[in-house]
């Protein structure tokens, strides 16, 4: 009974869905009789395609292209890739110092933190000589460039870094040094009064200088005394003749020759001033292949027991690489907290580019040991093993909190090396 009920209703919904050329479901019907309805589309849609010589399949029984899929995969994945990598490497946000500022625990966490933010420094200087306003570099065989190698760190986004006094001014780094450098600026000094004469034009006395330079003298007093005592005893022993005669043939003789000479002017000591200054100081970034980028020398401390100084990069903007500068609002300015026996970090550059060369470029390198020494208002000792290169280095205690900045110790033996408080930078660095 309830089948033939429901034939004249199947048949009104097929003359219904031939009118209007497609198919509504009742999703109130039962399975059974959602299941006829679809043989049925099925057997029209099949006759409808073979009158059309095509073969149409319901879009329940397409398959899918698995190579297309995998290949719109791969697609996916490179894009992904890309945007990633050049997401990080264009637009990471730069970790701000704030973030860091807790206890780092770990002397990996520190060098990792500030690692980028130690550079090594090449400077190089030399002798130059001003004369009558005029400045030149001296190129003479005594006057030879010097490069020594430091450590800085940036304290600013502004290209600020501080290092020692003796790293930008290595010529009054001691005072044996700074002795052995005035002896021979007065012997150059007076190398180029005895050659340089007054007629000479200043465009022209750079090239004059050396051209002649080995014809140039100095006064030594030593050498001088045993120059006349060799003769003295040569000339011991012989027997001279001699008459007025000849002593006033000889004198005439020696005037006409004086006489015919022409008399030339030279310029006055007075006048000449040799000195040493700095050629080119640049600095080059942790992970870099030796790019050095070019610095001025910004200030150096008044007081000269305070070892520090102050570059600036000539772009005045430190480099993005740089995620976290050493931060000086964090540092430890109460360095009579500071106690034997607590640990210290320093990150720098011993022996220089010499060490920190390697085949995948330069690399920053991590020493630690412990305060030995409780500090006397300047300075504060350590055991933190140390040499050439590393002054100007940043200490730190246990927690990445800056303490001192390294600069000198004792060359004959290890563990007994200096730094500069970190209090004292607020005398010539100025947030």
């Amino acid at each position: 009974m309830n089948n033939e009920k429901n034939e004249p209703d199947n048949s009104l919904d097929s003359q219904s869905s031939g009118e209007q050329s497609q198919q509504h479901y009742d999703f109130s019907q039962s399975p059974n009789s959602l299941s006829e309805n679809s043989k049925i589309d099925s057997v029209e849609n099949i006759s409808l395609a073979e009158e059309t010589n095509q073969v149409t399949l319901p879009a329940e029984t397409k398959k899918k292209n698995p190579y297309k899929i995998a290949f719109y995969g791969l697609g996916a994945v490179v894009i992904l890739g890309s945007v990633a990598f050049f997401g990080y490497k264009y637009m990471k946000p730069k970790v701000t110092p704030a973030a860091i500022n807790q206890c780092l625990d770990t002397d990996t966490k520190v060098y990792d933190a500030y690692k980028n933010a130690v550079v090594l420094i090449k400077h190089q200087y030399g002798y130059f000589v001003k004369i009558n306003g005029k400045e030149f570099q001296l190129t003479v065989p005594e006057a030879a460039v010097q490069t020594i190698y430091g450590t800085g760190f940036f304290v600013d986004t502004e290209g600020s870094l501080i290092t020692n006094s003796h790293v930008l001014q290595p010529w009054n780094s001691n005072e044996k040094e700074n002795e052995k450098i005035q002896t021979n600026i007065s012997n150059m000094k007076m190398k180029i009064a005895s050659i340089l004469t007054t007629d000479i034009n200043e465009d022209g006395f750079e090239s004059f200088i050396l051209r002649n330079w080995e014809n140039a003298s100095a006064y030594d007093e030593e050498s001088s005394y045993v120059e006349n005592d060799l003769e003295s005893e040569e000339n011991a022993g012989e027997e001279f003749v001699s008459s007025s005669e000849y002593q006033t043939d000889t004198a005439i003789a020696a005037t006409d020759i004086a006489a015919s000479i022409q008399q030339k002017e030279y310029i006055s000591e007075e006048n000449i001033e040799v000195y040493m200054k700095t050629i080119e100081i640049s600095v080059a970034l942790h992970d870099s292949n030796e790019e050095w980028l070019s610095c001025d020398i910004a200030k150096l401390a008044d007081d000269k027991n305070i070892d520090l100084g102050i570059l600036q990069l000539r772009d005045k903007k430190t480099p993005e690489s740089v995620a976290n500068i050493i931060d000086l609002n964090n540092a430890i300015t109460e360095d009579q907290s500071l106690k034997p026996g607590e640990k210290a970090i320093m990150i720098g550059y011993p022996l220089g580019v010499d060490l920190a060369q390697t085949n995948t470029g330069i690399k920053v390198q991590l020493y630690n040991g412990q305060i030995s020494k409780e500090s006397d208002g300047n300075k504060i000792q350590y055991s933190i093993t140390s040499t050439h290169g590393a002054s100007g280095a940043p200490v730190f205690n246990k927690c990445g909190q800056l303490i001192a900045v390294n600069f000198s110790g004792v060359d004959e033996i290890q563990g007994f090396n200096f730094g500069i408080v970190a209090k004292q930078i607020h005398t010539i660095f100025k947030n």
